[in-house]
């Protein structure tokens, strides 16, 4: 009896302890996840920290948190039951970043290089306003009323904050939600990655990277990882493990919230699976590929300045701030911040085939890779954006695809409608109440049927858009 008790003692004794760490791990990444929110929101997109506690971070456990600004060293300290803090600071031109035991304030740092001149030209090319177009097919009044709709459907945990159609270059419809204006940053969380894979559509144009050559990984040379290529990183179907779930501790909490170099997360993952044969969504793939981009580059300097020199800035995207990790690498995974106008320069970009007033930026073949499907992907995704090329979206033109982002961050290009959506906001999303009545099976593609759930909402919008143009 007595050893039974002893050993019964001596398991709970290793539980509380399991779950005690498991609890603390969780608490860093929610004091991460907290610092790094509300110092970008204050620091980087001129919020005030109220707002952005009760929408951005106005859900659990990520609520808990509590959040010090300190605005003379524009940084953030954040605890979750006043334990384990975290810090999170912002460096002029790069953004914010949650801090370790090993940051050092005082070191110096790069800062990409701008160029912000303004063009004296109408939008999207320029700096004035766009052309006085009325387009004698559009039925305006229907739209307008569509757009409002979209924003009376809204709560106070389903907000949308800006909303922006354009047809033919030409803004045909926006609005946008009370304390923000055209002129407001907004973070686009994933949408992070179809800008890093412009960056290497842009590299491929300059003929410095080729997609088809294995992936330059030093630790993969002696094993079947070897036979990854760039290709199969842009469609995330390597074949790497990874676990892209934010509701736990998973690779990509970890990476976001506790890694100094965001690059190097996927590289030790085992294969679980083929590469070009198995398709898994990971925002580690996402960093690692901004990482062998900056092993294009002679200097970290000429890395930080090649995606604004060569992509946003020539397109017009000044507003745009690419925040990088603490090791100098741009988050491609998550972490861009630009105005809902810049945001559709983008997606003008591909819908004018990769090219921007006369200047070709990208190949249009690179536009058309990008909306190629992954292999076992079932036509819903390409190279670092979502595509409709499966018909998932029924009534939405199988030639659309679009760059996603969490909470329900969207450009939208229709090229056989002419068109480019953007829609900026708080989460919008029907796919936790669609599980509820739909469980996925074990034959079934979690990503593909979270794919088709998850945009029920937004095929009836695009639907109803559509609807308006004759």
């Amino acid at each position: 009896m007595k050893k039974v008790l002893k050993y019964s003692l001596y398991l709970l004794f290793l539980t509380a302890i399991y779950f005690g760490y498991a609890n603390f791990q969780k608490l860093v990444l929610i004091s991460g996840h907290s610092a790094k929110s509300v110092a970008s929101n204050i620091f980087v997109a001129d919020r005030s920290q109220a707002s952005v506690e009760v929408s951005d971070n106005g859900f659990s456990p990520v609520s808990l948190a509590t959040n010090k600004v300190d605005f003379e060293n524009k940084s953030v300290t954040t605890k979750v039951f006043g334990l384990k803090s975290r810090t999170a600071v912002y460096r002029e031109g790069l953004g914010t970043v949650v801090t370790n035991k090993e940051y050092d304030s005082n070191a110096p740092y790069l800062v990409s290089k701008r160029n912000k001149t303004p063009k004296n030209l109408p939008f999207p090319y320029g700096d004035l306003p766009q052309k006085d177009t009325v387009f004698t097919n559009i039925n305006y009044q229907k739209l307008n009323q569509i757009v409002d709709t979209y924003f009376n459907e809204n709560t106070a945990t389903s907000t949308t904050r800006s909303f922006l159609v354009i047809y033919k270059n030409q803004i045909i419809a926006e609005k946008y939600s009370e304390g923000f204006d055209e002129k407001s940053l907004i973070l686009g969380w994933s949408m992070g990655k179809s800008l890093m894979s412009a960056v290497c559509g842009v590299l491929n144009f300059q003929s410095k990277l080729n997609v088809e050559d294995p992936a330059p990984i030093g630790a993969w040379k002696n094993d079947d990882r070897s036979k990854i290529t760039i290709n199969n990183l842009l469609q995330m179907n390597s074949g790497l493990e990874w676990e892209e779930d934010y509701t736990k501790i998973s690779d990509v909490t970890k990476m976001l919230y506790l890694d100094t170099d965001m690059t190097k997360s996927q590289i030790d993952k085992p294969l679980i699976g083929k590469p070009n044969e198995t398709w898994n969504y990971s925002s580690g793939t996402s960093n690692l590929l901004s990482g062998i981009i900056r092993g294009k580059f002679k200097t970290h300097q000429e890395y930080l300045d090649f995606w604004y020199t060569d992509l946003f800035d020539k397109i017009g995207m000044h507003s745009m701030i690419f925040e990088t990790d603490l090791a100098g690498n741009y988050v491609a995974s998550s972490y861009g911040w630009a105005n809902t106008r810049d945001w559709a320069k983008f997606g003008l970009l591909y819908l004018n085939k990769g090219n921007c007033n006369g200047e070709q930026i990208m190949s249009e073949d690179w536009v058309k890779y990008t909306a190629t499907p992954t292999n076992g992907s079932e036509g819903v995704y390409g190279a670092q954006f979502w595509l409709n090329a499966g018909g998932h979206m029924k009534d939405v033109p199988n030639d659309m695809f679009f760059a996603d982002g969490y909470q329900g961050q969207r450009v939208i290009i229709i090229p056989s409608k002419e068109l480019v959506i953007v829609r900026l906001g708080v989460n919008y999303s029907q796919l936790e109440e669609q599980l509820k009545h739909r469980k996925i099976q074990p034959e079934e593609n979690k990503d593909v049927v979270e794919f088709e759930l998850g945009n029920i909402a937004y095929n009836r919008l695009l639907k109803d858009i559509i609807s308006t143009i004759e």
